[in-house]
């Protein structure tokens, strides 16, 4: 498991680029990252922010962990005002009058200039970046309705029957006076708390419309859609415009070799990988290989993992280091609805999701929906057959035998020497 900000995205890319990319492409040098949940990846990567050009002994960019301090039951932030506030020391020594706040884990290319010249025409407390979104997927975020120039009017968070598709990004930008007002132990999360308070109270709270391409990835279907938009002839985010770059930190690999008996259709295919197979509509990260006459369709595949001869992988994800192997079919079957039993809420929309270095042995088939833990091998495989909805998961190792418990050697029953 990594952290959501750190998860491979376009191939060659990681979430938490398109982030900082904005942030320089902005002319913003002073950047402060909080990070939770298994930062490791994502301290490895962003590294001293030299590909950001953010290695400045002035500015530059920070990251920040929780940490225990005194008065707290927890050191883990229970929400995302509560991250600022654990951390509000940082921002009142950082100099400048305004704070802005973005999401790690969303996919999109915004100029923030103009963003942060309208909360300072507005005389704002604060001004949220608002866009429409399918009515289906708005129950997933902050709905809001704007007045007169553009004013908060109402707000409701997540709402189960949202009222309009106008949603918050969870994109702000506070008056510094503002922000360390309203930060307080009760308000946790800037959605549910912060912002419904300070509407409460008659702040001046605005909205700011975005019309661009933008993506929470906040589910396996979002995060793999948001991939497959990449593959359509015009997408809408564009990686191939030269001005506005989307940086990263990147290995030197070999170019990607195509061989005589691969076949690629409306794909992207990172440097190092060896594809002698069929790749359709699909996305590979570096180091990737498709052996002769493996399939890889409608799919993301990450770092150097491994798609063996005769395998088959459809609507799938898999994570790096994955070995699939020979005339393994993963994505098998055509009822996309059926839900995975442990996660129903995010494995129902056909995606099977393979965890890193699993290892899926000869002839294996997985239906839709499967979840195949990290790291399983073969002895986690109790069937040949996965069926749809479906999971497999590392078995439990047995515990070593102490000396007073003689070791059993298959079901005989213990003998004792004389």
């Amino acid at each position: 498991m990594r952290a959501k900000p750190a998860v491979p995205f376009g191939g060659k890319y990681r979430i938490i680029d398109f982030a900082l990319s904005n942030c320089v492409n902005s002319s913003i040098d002073n950047v402060v990252v909080l990070t939770q949940y298994n930062p490791r990846s994502l301290n490895d990567h962003i590294g001293l922010g030299r590909p950001w050009d953010l290695d400045r002994n002035r500015g530059g960019i920070r990251m920040l962990q929780p940490y225990i301090s005194r008065g707290r039951a927890s050191e883990w932030y229970r929400g995302t005002a509560d991250a600022v506030l654990q951390n509000i020391e940082t921002i009142r020594q950082t100099p400048g009058d305004l704070v802005l706040i973005l999401a790690g884990d969303h996919i999109y290319k915004m100029d923030y200039t103009p963003f942060v010249t309208a909360h300072r025409r507005r005389r704002a407390d604060v001004t949220v970046a608002v866009r429409r979104v399918p009515i289906g997927d708005a129950h997933r975020f902050g709905i809001l309705a704007l007045g007169e120039n553009d004013a908060v009017v109402d707000w409701e968070e997540k709402p189960a029957k949202p009222k309009s598709d106008l949603a918050s990004m969870g994109i702000y930008v506070f008056s510094k006076k503002a922000l360390l007002r309203w930060l307080a132990d009760d308000l946790i999360d800037f959605g549910r708390h912060v912002i419904p308070a300070m509407l409460d109270a008659r702040a001046r709270v605005y909205g700011y419309r975005f019309d661009g391409y933008w993506q929470d990835v906040g589910t396996i279907e979002s995060y793999w859609q948001a991939n497959m938009d990449l593959l359509v002839d015009r997408p809408q985010l564009d990686l191939y415009d030269r001005d506005w770059l989307i940086h990263t930190r990147s290995e030197e690999r070999a170019p990607a070799r195509i061989g005589p008996t691969a076949n690629i259709h409306n794909s992207l295919i990172s440097h190092g990988c060896l594809v002698a197979g069929t790749v359709e509509r699909s996305i590979l990260s570096p180091g990737v290989r498709v052996d002769i006459g493996a399939v890889v369709r409608d799919s993301i595949v990450m770092f150097d993992s491994v798609i063996r001869a005769g395998a088959i992988v459809d609507r799938s994800i898999l994570d790096k280091e994955v070995s699939v192997g020979p005339n393994v079919h993963i994505g098998e079957g055509s009822d996309l609805s059926i839900a995975n039993r442990q996660e129903p809420s995010r494995l129902n929309t056909g995606i099977t999701v393979i965890g890193k270095r699993a290892v899926i042995p000869r002839g294996v088939r997985i239906g839709r929906n499967v979840r195949i833990a990290e790291g399983v091998h073969a002895v986690d495989f109790r069937s040949k057959v996965i069926k749809a909805g479906g999971s497999v998961d590392r078995r439990p190792k047995l515990a070593e035998p102490t000396e007073a418990e003689p070791r059993r050697i298959g079901t005989a029953s213990p003998r004792v020497s004389r």
